[in-house]
Order: C-alpha cells, then structure tokens, then sequence
C-alpha cells in the first residue's frame, strides 16, 4: 500500500490541505490506488526539519513511500502512479495532446499553485485576526485577471482542459478547494464556473473536499 505525507487540518470553517498534497490525493483516487494518508505537522514543514528534510530534500509536502521507494515533489508522483497503474489512464493518448496535458500542468503549477493560490489560501491557516487581507485580495485579483481569462479560452467547448479529464485538470481541483473555503464569485466566468462545477462533482473531490474533515476522508477510504 502507499502512503501519502501531507498537511492537513480541521478548522471550523472546513478543513484546510496541501494544494500539492491535494494533486496526488486526487490522482490516487482517479486510479483506485489503495493508500493511506500519514499527516505532516505544518510547523515541520515550514521550519525545514530533519525528517522531512530526509525525505523531500526541499522540505516539502507531499512525498510518498511506495515499498521502499521514496518519491517526492507531486507532479512527478503523479506521472510515477499514472505508470504504475493502467486503470483510468490520465494522460492522453495522443503525443500533442500529451504534451499539452503536461504543459497545461505545469501552467498550473507555477501560475496558480506558487503565485496567486498562496496568496489566497495561507492565511486561511491563520487566525482571522491575523490574516492578511490585503494579499489575499491581490491573489484573487491576480486570478481574475490572469489566469481566469486563460482558462476561459482553453476550455471553450470541453469539459475539462485537454478533452477528457486528465493531470492537466488535477491542480485546477486544488483551486477549486481553496476557491470553495474563500468563497471567491466566478460567475462571471462562465465557462470557468462551470469547470469548478464539475471538478468539485467527481467522486475524486470527496477526498479534498473541506466539507470532510480527515476523519470524515479516513472513514469513506477505508469503505473503498
């Protein structure tokens, strides 16, 4: 069985994950790969220690442990359990729409995932007193601006990104969690709004979903 180090943690207003942790999750239950989830504590992640640092060099989450395999950094999990297992492939099969599956990942990933979703999704984990809202509001913006248009144009007449839901749609349903806790309005996205829509309709979102706390996504693993 595999096991996935993340962060995640109840609050009261749901409950808060990894983005990146979140990515794989989702690919873990795309493929029906049997998994548990061991928790990280966030404060061994941000102060970089020992442990985590020995198994993901730059002291992030996710990493997991397959047998004796250690492997980190969650598109490169993803691609490793999109080979290991042939049920429900996540990659076209079609070279140039592979390569745009990949590249619209990697969009997501730098312009989504490390720019403007952090902005948005780290206070959350802080006291309301505490949060800033200033930067919070520049990532929404930010997402409005920038990457909502895009994703407009790249899903005009599709259901998800490269036809068929592939790796290029799991980060967009780490945004579509974070938007979901911030209550962030994109109607006026039309083709967008229904994207999140969908994403947050697939049985994979369950997993992530802040509607269920870690004990909740626990108790509908184990009745996989």
């Amino acid at each position: 069985m595999i096991t996935l180090y993340t962060m995640e943690r109840d609050y009261p207003y749901g409950t808060l994950r990894s983005t990146n942790g979140c990515k794989t999750k989702v690919v873990l239950e795309e493929k029906s790969i049997d998994y548990q989830v061991v928790g990280v504590r966030p404060g061994d992640v941000w102060k970089k220690v020992p442990e985590v640092l020995a198994k993901h060099p730059l002291g992030k989450v996710p990493w997991i442990d397959d047998g004796d395999l250690t492997v980190y950094d969650s598109t490169v999990i993803n691609e490793y359990l999109n080979e290991k297992s042939d049920h429900a492939p996540l990659l076209p099969q079609d070279v140039a729409l592979r390569a745009k599956a990949r590249a619209l990942e990697n969009y997501a990933d730098e312009g989504v995932l490390s720019k403007f979703l952090p902005m948005i999704w780290m206070p959350w984990w802080s006291p309301e007193e505490q949060r800033d809202q200033e930067a919070m509001q520049k990532g929404r913006e930010g997402l409005a601006r920038e990457i909502f248009p895009f994703l407009e144009e790249a899903l005009n007449g599709q259901e998800y990104l490269c036809g068929a839901f592939s790796l290029a749609d799991v980060p967009m349903m780490s945004m579509a969690m974070v938007l979901e806790v911030d209550g962030m309005d994109t109607a006026s996205f039309t083709n967008v709004h229904g994207y999140f829509a969908r994403l947050r309709s697939r049985p994979s979102y369950q997993a992530i979903s802040p509607s269920n706390s870690c004990a909740d996504t626990v108790h509908l693993l184990n009745k996989r």
